[in-house]
């Protein structure tokens, strides 16, 4: 008896990519297929999978940042340089 999802259509039948269909159970027994905590592992590896897919790809995007605290450019009140008068001074 074959039990629908996501194991039920590895199991018994789905294409391989180098091409005709896989037979049953070709890497464990059938029996082991069919069980509940076999089920309920490939459930956990199937969502933790999506879930570390989703934060490679939060990672990758740039932030995103919807309330700032400054406005314009960004620049600050006073500056903050060790030449506060706008350049080094003349050697001399």
């Amino acid at each position: 008896m074959m039990t629908g999802g996501v194991i039920g259509a590895f199991a018994c039948g789905a294409v391989a990519a180098v091409g005709g269909p896989l037979p049953g159970g070709i890497l464990l027994p059938q029996e082991i297929l069919e069980t509940t905590w076999f089920s309920v592992l490939a459930t956990f590896v199937a969502l933790n999978t999506v879930a570390y897919v989703v934060v490679s790809i939060v990672k990758i995007l740039p932030a995103v940042r919807i309330f700032s605290r400054r406005g314009g450019r960004n620049r600050r009140a006073e500056t903050r340089s060790i030449y506060p008068d706008g350049g080094p001074p003349a050697a001399g």
